[in-house]
């Protein structure tokens, strides 16, 4: 039998939908639950997906870090979705182009853990719309922002999704956990 790898999505969101500029408005809600949460997604991946925004922001940041989830990061296999990237610097990168749906699927034939993709919100509903999204895990804040990039737009199409898993941390956070129907 064949195992295929799972593309799982990890995002911070605020109850109105936001998931911009996370780093301005989720850090009151970090605790032990959230800290578990967020290495929960990366514990059964062994390769990280970025658009080209989300990899310049995390390579600027993360090869400065230590810790548990920073040696993970630093150190797993990190794609790089980008058509104006010539090469990506932080360890273990590589950039990809192209035929962004092809590569994916025939990447999740392939043995490895699940390939976790971070942020990058465009690449995410393309992602999602084609199918290609596996789990979306979403943990929603309780706090409204009423501006920014919010995760589904007027011109995304219907994705029936199911709820497969729910969680509420004593902060108000809920971690949910969503499905292709």
């Amino acid at each position: 039998m064949t195992v295929t790898r799972k593309i799982v999505t990890g995002l911070f969101m605020s109850l109105d939908g936001v998931v911009e500029a996370p780093e301005t408005w989720h850090f009151p809600y970090l605790n032990e639950e959230l800290t578990a949460a967020i290495a929960d997604v990366h514990a059964e991946a062994d390769t990280l997906l970025m658009g080209r925004a989300t990899y310049e922001s995390f390579a600027a940041v993360w090869p400065h870090q230590s810790g548990e989830l920073a040696d993970q990061l630093n150190n797993m296999s990190k794609l790089v979705v980008s058509t104006t990237l010539d090469k990506a610097d932080w360890h273990n990168s590589t950039v990809i182009d192209g035929d962004i749906t092809a590569t994916l699927t025939q990447l999740k034939q392939r043995p490895g853990g699940n390939i976790v993709l971070s942020g990058s919100i465009s690449l995410m509903r393309g992602l999602l719309e084609a199918g290609l999204i596996d789990e979306l895990r979403l943990l929603v804040h309780p706090i409204v922002l009423g501006a920014g990039m919010r995760l589904f737009t007027e011109d995304t199409g219907q994705v029936p999704l199911k709820l497969t898993r729910s969680v509420t941390f004593t902060t108000g956070v809920l971690d949910l956990t969503y499905q292709p129907a």
